[in-house]
């Protein structure tokens, strides 16, 4: 590196010039690709450090913001060190082996707005035996569809009060991801019955009621909230009782 150093301080430009000494040519040559080959090494690694800061996932605009050029954020996805998710957002290949929560954040970072809702809400909070295939997502029934390539997702359009109450923001691997709450997610599997079936939302009200901190009050809040009262007072009743 000394070596490098010293021949671009002391060498002068004619000697960038075809037909000079071949020599200096050479070790000109030499250091040049040997100081881009190092420079590109440092840059890769800041940029992987720096999406490892981001949980392992990072979006372009993200990316650029935090001065990864776009020619080391390509060359990352090129070499096979990230994996492209969706349009603009990519994973790092190192992160496969990590918990499916992951998929929540990548979720979350492409549909900021959206809110994870019924079967891996449930999932999430430990009140069913289901195990989701896909993330179900709630969004505002006036708000577009998002377009998320990977992971699944099952979006469900929720309406008003039903949509905006109930939210918890949980912070996975550095990324603020909205959940619905238990309680609140146990009424939307009554309110959506049809879509996750009514056992899977008896289920998890007795899973939910055998916790504790349960609180009947607060399901019935929700229940009376999405239209669903008269058909949860009995079943809770009879749970309760």
């Amino acid at each position: 590196m000394k070596k490098c150093h010293k021949l671009l301080q002391n060498v002068p430009f004619d000697a960038f010039v075809v037909n000079k000494r071949r020599q200096t040519s050479a070790d000109l040559t030499f250091c040049r690709r040997f100081c881009t080959m190092r420079f590109m090494d440092t840059a890769r690694e800041k940029a992987i450090t720096a999406i490892r800061n981001q949980s392992g996932i990072i979006r372009t605009h993200e990316a650029l913001s935090q001065g990864i050029h776009r020619r080391i954020l390509y060359g990352l996805r090129d070499e096979g060190a990230l994996v492209s998710l969706s349009r603009g957002v990519y994973q790092l290949a190192e992160m496969d082996n990590i918990p499916t929560e992951i998929d929540l954040v990548n979720v979350a970072k492409v549909a900021p707005h959206g809110v994870v809702c019924l079967i891996s809400a449930l999932s999430f909070h430990g009140l069913t035996t289901q195990i989701p295939h896909e993330i179900w997502l709630a969004v505002e029934r006036k708000a577009r569809k998002p377009k998320i390539t990977y992971p699944p997702v099952r979006t469900i359009f929720f309406t008003g009060p039903c949509f905006h109450e109930g939210i918890e923001v949980h912070r996975i691997m550095e990324q603020e991801v909205h959940i619905y709450n238990a309680p609140k997610t146990v009424i939307d599997c009554f309110h959506r019955r049809n879509t996750v079936g009514l056992d899977v939302a008896l289920e998890a009200a007795r899973t939910y009621l055998k916790q504790r901190g349960a609180s009947p009050s607060r399901l019935m809040e929700y229940a009376k909230l999405c239209k669903v009262e008269k058909l949860v007072t009995p079943y809770l009743e009879a749970m309760v009782s």
